[in-house]
């Protein structure tokens, strides 16, 4: 959750002015996360609420929200069962969302702001993974497998963007190196931000001129040039159709993070004239724009299966989409209990979801383009926030340039 909302704000700190009439929408989806992360932050001295609800106790459920008995445990991180990973990047979305507010709502930035500094105080102080404190109830469906390194320098880029403080200017020159900043790394998901902080840092050099972010430049290059067939260090996989493939569970989360960060780069280098340097080959902005097109197009419905993998866009969408409120019948229509077993049926049904869920995007096809419209194939059937978050920006950018 809070990496979905990092990435809405940095949608609307990026692409916001694309958007005039969604852009109240836009800002209170967001408020929406902020609002919650907020009382999670400040409920208790030196403790950070992550998780409401045991996550083996529900996946033996398959229920509508307004059914859901399951119980609703509360798992918090604290100094002595410390959590760096989520801590930090709380503090990166409170930072992000205090950029988004500050002309709108200036008072709700600043306590944004200051809260944001707090929690991330807390994530430095009390250094460890979440899933090492809170193992069973986050693992295996939210482990953090990259560690907590990346997060703390996410976090301490978004207070630096946010903030102008050079405390952390200081601190991601200092912590850099030993927590990944001079090593290339070639994705961008919810659980892996560095290849998002050095393109967010480059941004520092190319349109404020701070020497220090010289070096993200050109690891953003590194990062760009992977994904650009012909250049001597492409190695991105694409499906014979054109998809961005980088792995069988929830792939197109991968898909709509790289488009926006395509976006934003090509973004960043045009406001100073630049280009990516891929060895001897030169890559402009129109060429990053080009790929990431082609992304938001696939996803839209131009690929070999003609279906659109956002739900409710297009002739042709998912059925069966892996979402017990959008696959349970509506209380409207079925007003008495549909207790936790007797939902698997739904589950289970070949018919189609009677709740269309708008907007969605889905974990999509495989490496072949193949798609398995099918509610219990998670991996390509699940929606996810944190899928559609950075979609957001993309889809602003493509409607004002389409």
């Amino acid at each position: 959750m809070a990496f979905t909302t990092t990435l809405l704000s940095w949608s609307v700190i990026e692409f916001g002015s694309l958007m005039p009439k969604q852009i109240d929408n836009a800002r209170a989806a967001i408020r929406w996360g902020t609002d919650y992360l907020l009382k999670a932050a400040t409920a208790t001295p030196n403790t950070l609420y992550v998780q409401v609800g045991d996550p083996n106790q529900d996946h033996k459920c398959w229920e509508r929200p307004e059914d859901m008995d399951t119980p609703r445990n509360v798992y918090k991180v604290s100094a002595q069962n410390p959590g760096s990973d989520v801590a930090a990047e709380t503090a990166a979305a409170l930072a992000a969302a205090s950029i988004v507010f500050k002309e709108s709502d200036p008072t709700y930035s600043t306590i944004l702001l200051k809260t944001a500094m707090k929690v991330f105080d807390f994530a430095d102080r009390y250094r460890g993974a979440y899933s090492d404190s809170l193992s069973s109830v986050v693992c295996p469906f939210y482990c953090s497998y990259s560690g907590y390194h990346d997060e703390l320098l996410w976090g301490a880029s978004w207070l630096h963007a946010a903030s102008g403080d050079s405390s952390y200017l200081d601190y991601i020159q200092t912590n850099g190196q030993t927590m990944g900043a001079d090593d290339d790394d070639f994705s961008f998901s919810w659980d892996d931000k560095k290849v998002g902080t050095k393109i967010l840092l480059s941004k520092g050099f190319l349109q404020n001129r701070v020497e220090e972010f010289q070096l993200y430049k050109a690891h953003s290059d590194n990062y760009m040039c992977s994904l650009i067939p012909g250049t001597s260090s492409f190695q991105a996989q694409y499906t014979p159709g054109g998809l961005l493939y980088k792995g069988s569970a929830s792939n197109l989360q991968y898909v709509t993070s790289t488009a926006f960060l395509l976006l934003t780069y090509a973004k960043y280098l045009s406001s100073n004239e630049g280009q990516a340097s891929c060895g001897t080959k030169v890559v402009t902005p129109n060429i990053l724009i080009s790929l990431a097109k082609k992304q938001v197009d696939y996803i839209l419905g131009q690929n070999p299966a003609k279906m659109s993998y956002m739900v409710g866009f297009g002739e042709r969408y998912p059925q069966h989409v892996h979402h017990r409120g959008s696959s349970v019948p509506s209380v409207h229509v079925h007003p008495g209990s549909i207790p936790c077993n007797s939902g698997f049926q739904y589950l289970y049904s070949g018919s189609p979801n009677p709740n269309i869920l708008v907007g969605a995007v889905l974990g999509g096809p495989d490496n072949r383009d193949n798609f398995a419209d099918d509610r219990n194939n998670y991996q390509q059937s699940e929606p996810a926030t944190y899928i559609n978050a950075p979609f957001v920006g993309a889809l602003a950018f493509f409607a004002a340039n389409p």
